[in-house]
């Protein structure tokens, strides 16, 4: 089973439902050599979904001292296209290692 690393809005139960159609379980990692800057969303599906107009989003640092906390989600591959749809055209789907040693997709910055 995939995993899903969130460390954003993907977090709230209300867009899990809303996206996934169910609660996702996870568990808390880190991914390093990545930083977090803010994002203005203007999809009006993805702000109704969040209530939020910024959204965090990964920028790659190299830097192995720069680490981002999210959660390592369990998800399906259908749910992984559901997430493709859920985020915006500014993010791109990259697999990656986590701290935990897992592999898993990010969302990251195009």
């Amino acid at each position: 089973m995939p995993y899903l690393f969130s460390y954003g809005t993907l977090q709230k139960e209300e867009v899990q439902i809303e996206t996934f159609g169910r609660v996702l379980s996870g568990e808390r990692d880190i991914l390093t050599e990545y930083n977090l800057k803010m994002l203005e969303i203007t999809d009006p599906e993805v702000l109704r979904k969040s209530n939020q107009k910024y959204h965090p989003i990964l920028e790659y640092s190299g830097n192995s001292e720069d680490e981002v906390e999210g959660i390592l989600f369990e998800v399906t591959e259908e749910e992984i296209l559901k997430a493709d749809e859920y985020e915006v055209d500014d993010y791109k789907r990259i697999e990656t290692i986590f701290k935990s040693g897992k592999k898993g997709f990010i969302y990251a910055g195009k």
